[in-house]
């Protein structure tokens, strides 16, 4: 397996930009896929200067239905013309960070073909299977950090049924690559157990200091009982990577736009 960081909130090597946002190329034996689309087409562009053929793509999944991650949707879709791409039937819900910010999908994009709406539980093949935390027991707590969904005329905190994880079983090993991990990073190691875990931790709204400090250390304890190596990056936050680094040391890896590496 080879993963190439198309988009992510920091970059390491000069011929490609960052932006606030996730996506990943990622090849397995059998599959090219693309994981998230980052929030503008920049993702496309960061491909050619890495030599990915996006429209070599069989696969495209979106992780939620934020913008800073399909928001490079219809790029994609014009440039390949093939791949399905796997969406959370929620996805296209209304998500708001305040009453007037829309950070959502763009809806017309539902419409499309190319969609395939996904459940709690998707097996792709013998290799692949998208899941949610929805129905899971979930002991340790996560917080919408002020984001909303549309609940008819209203804004409800966001639950977050619409984000769903990726599962790739490689030989042995199982791979699960998340996009924030808004359900909780400590949850989603609950469920899953995995050999490798890529993405988002979604710590960046917890301060390294004074009790954010004490939560990230606690959260780093919680992660290395794990028999498991991290790759994370975008919403983490530099500082809370930098806090949780120092903790987890050769455990703990960064994923800046432009990085490959073979986990």
């Amino acid at each position: 397996m080879k993963i190439q960081v198309l988009t992510e909130n920091t970059a390491c090597r000069p011929d490609v930009q960052s932006e606030h946002g996730l996506s990943l190329y990622i090849e397995t034996e059998s599959h090219k896929i693309l994981f998230d689309a980052g929030q503008t087409g920049l993702f496309a562009e960061n491909a050619r200067a890495m030599g990915v053929d996006l429209a070599g793509v069989d696969i495209a999944i979106l992780s939620h239905g934020h913008y800073d991650h399909g928001g490079g949707l219809k790029e994609f879709l014009a440039l390949n013309d093939h791949a399905p791409v796997y969406i959370h039937k929620c996805a296209f819900e209304p998500h708001y960070a305040e009453a007037n910010r829309y950070i959502g999908l763009d809806t017309e994009l539902a419409e499309s073909g190319r969609i395939r709406f996904t459940g709690d539980l998707l097996e792709i093949d013998d290799a692949l299977s998208l899941c949610t935390l929805n129905g899971r027991e979930e002991p340790f707590p996560s917080s919408g950090h002020g984001l909303f969904m549309g609940e008819g005329d209203c804004l409800a905190p966001d639950d977050f049924r619409h984000e769903q994880y990726l599962i790739i079983r490689e030989g042995n090993r199982r791979i699960v690559i998340s996009g924030c991990s808004h359900r909780g990073i400590l949850n989603i190691m609950h469920a899953f157990k995995p050999d490798i875990m890529i993405g988002g931790f979604h710590f960046k709204p917890i301060l390294p200091s004074g009790d954010g400090a004490k939560l990230l250390a606690e959260a780093a304890q919680t992660l290395l009982a794990y028999d498991t190596v991290y790759y994370t990056g975008h919403c983490t936050g530099e500082e809370q990577f930098a806090f949780l680094k120092a903790l987890m040391g050769e455990r703990l890896h960064p994923l800046p736009t432009g990085q490959i590496f073979t986990p």
